[in-house]
């Protein structure tokens, strides 16, 4: 499961970086769940030729994410904002001030990697 999530994420931040054969295919794969033997049905092409057009997608994309790390940044600050409404739900008596400190410092840092 971690793979396809993997694999999703990157293709929302750089698919349309791939020819749109490539995409159409690795789409089919990767968010339509369909399998190799049905894509390669689909579009007259051989299982192995699917197989692949998908492992060399994958390097493409992953040297994208190497380069741009889009996807890593997108992680982190998706962490930070979580954390951020963490540190905001009902905190125990005598600790607003800190929570709120911590908050403060969280989004601080959001805010300097946005700028």
């Amino acid at each position: 499961m971690e793979k396809i999530y993997q694999q999703a994420l990157l293709y929302d931040f750089y698919g349309e970086l791939l020819t749109e054969h490539q995409r159409s295919i690795y789409e089919d794969a990767v968010c339509n769940d369909l399998s190799l033997g049905e894509i390669a049905q689909d579009r007259g092409i051989s299982r192995q030729g699917v197989h692949d057009l998908i492992r060399r997608c994958d390097k493409i994309l992953q040297g994208y994410e190497a380069k741009l790390q889009l996807v890593k940044k997108f992680m982190d600050d998706r962490d930070k904002v979580e954390k951020i409404i963490s540190l905001a739900n009902e905190p125990e008596p005598g600790q607003y001030a800190e929570r709120l400190q911590e908050i403060h410092d969280v989004a601080k840092q959001l805010r300097q990697e946005l700028y």
